[in-house]
């Protein structure tokens, strides 16, 4: 009787890339519906407290402007996550599939090196932020207000990574 063997153990890289995919989409769109709820939220308030009770939060119209810079660099990960890129692809409309994927990989990849850049210096930007010492409203850091940035680059850095690494495989890009 043939003995069966149990399932490797190996970890696919495709089914790697899936799973970082998957955790980073949840990630993603939580925090934007907070962010988006939390706008909503303070703008709420501040309306009633203006109109009803002659007052409101001195903060409130600084943290909506820092909510809103979140959620642009949030939005420009979501934006990431099919390689929606702004691009010119005139010349691999016209290429073969396998040279399509190459020059794709490519085209991730270096986009992945410009926000990688970005990503650098605007930590060291922060950093020189947090050095400062200076605050936004009610006690929070400017630095952890400006963070956003930072880290939108990163992730972004890290999504087109995963992308152009997905391009080389035999399955190919990513549909969602």
């Amino acid at each position: 009787m043939p003995k069966i063997q149990p399932p490797s153990k190996k970890t696919d890289p495709l089914s790697l890339i899936q799973k970082t995919r998957s955790v980073l989409l949840r990630i993603e769109d939580g925090f934007l519906v907070s962010l988006l709820l939390a706008i909503l939220a303070m703008a709420v308030v501040q309306i009633v407290l203006r109109n009803v009770f002659e007052t409101g939060i001195i903060w409130g119209d600084i943290l909506v402007r820092i909510l809103v810079l979140w959620i642009g660099m949030t939005g420009a990960v979501v934006a990431s996550r099919r390689g929606a890129h702004i691009n010119i692809d005139i010349v691999t409309r016209y290429l073969a599939p396998p040279a399509r994927s190459i020059v794709g990989a490519v085209v991730c990849l270096l986009t992945a090196t410009v926000c990688g850049v970005a990503a650098f210096y605007s930590f060291k930007f922060v950093a020189a932020e947090a050095a400062f010492g200076g605050s936004a409203f009610a006690g929070i850091p400017v630095w952890l207000c400006q963070l956003a940035i930072p880290v939108g680059f990163a992730m972004i850095a890290l999504r087109y990574v995963l992308l152009g690494i997905q391009n080389l495989l035999p399955t190919g890009p990513p549909s969602a």
